[in-house]
């Protein structure tokens, strides 16, 4: 099981990887700069380096980077769509530094211009920045569907690939939390979900998993992440979620409220439950 936490970037990429390794981690997320806005920091090369050469050497799974809450490709003011442009611009720039790295982002908020405005937007949105010779997998996450939020069904998600010119580069990360609060049953009707989500974008397209437990029930769209076992979803489904054949072997990461002796726990429990 390659399994990992979020972990704060402000020791650097090294200090990350040593910090996952210590906890029991082989992987994990991160956010590219402070998930409120602002401007990243400087890119240190050498110590992105230094992280690429650990990994490599504890067998660890492709990190995660995580774009700013503040990054909504299809808001109604171009001035924000330009912001969102930009930062993801440099972020995969930055990314594009680590091997098999993978980027994901929520796919942004209408705000009253409706879905299918924001479905063009955004893929509008990865068309002005994907290339050819981008290394680093986009992720679109699944999103629970507060307020405005693109994304909350497959369908959705697959607006948005139909309509990116280089779809190879996307992909999608599946968080528990938000497919549960979307409506969607993993806890009674894992298999029937997953076979949804083949038919209508493709299992070949799931590349991680958030892994996290709900605070609220099924079908609420609060989005609000709970520790693992201690929420609606249970500890009995995330376990089926991290043992199903179609997703063992993808790298999950945690994003419970936890610090850092949480997270060990967590990863311990979960690994101890591997069959």
């Amino acid at each position: 099981m390659h399994i990992g936490c979020h972990l704060s970037s402000t020791g650097g990429f090294l200090a990350m990887g040593e910090t996952a390794l210590s906890i029991g981690a082989d992987t994990f997320q991160f956010f590219t700069r402070n998930p409120r806005g602002g401007a990243a920091k400087p890119f240190d090369k050498a110590d992105a380096e230094a992280l690429n050469a650990f990994m490599d050497a504890h067998a660890f799974a492709p990190i995660l980077a995580h774009a700013p809450y503040t990054l909504n490709a299809c808001a109604a003011d171009p001035s924000l769509r330009q912001y969102a442009q930009d930062v993801m611009k440099d972020d995969l720039f930055r990314m594009d530094h680590f091997p098999h790295a993978m980027y994901n982002f929520h796919p942004g908020s209408h705000v009253k211009q409706g879905v299918e405005v924001g479905v063009e937007l955004i893929s509008l949105h990865l068309n002005n920045i994907l290339h050819k010779d981008l290394k680093t997998k986009v992720l679109l996450e699944t999103m629970a569907g507060k307020g405005s939020e693109v994304g909350r069904t497959f369908e959705e998600l697959r607006a948005i690939i139909d309509r990116v010119e280089l779809d190879e580069k996307i992909g999608v990360c599946l968080d528990t939390c938000h497919v549960f609060d979307g409506g969607y049953d993993i806890v009674n009707r894992l298999d029937d979900v997953l076979d949804e989500f083949d038919k209508v974008i493709g299992l070949r397209r799931l590349c991680a998993i958030h892994l996290n437990d709900s605070k609220n029930p099924m079908g609420s769209h609060k989005d609000r992440h709970e520790v693992i076992g201690g929420g609606f979803i249970g500890l009995d489904a995330l376990v089926d979620v991290v043992n199903h054949p179609s997703l063992k072997g993808l790298p999950f990461y945690l994003e419970t409220p936890n610090e850092l002796p949480g997270y060990a726990a967590e990863i311990a429990l979960m690994r101890s439950k591997e069959r």
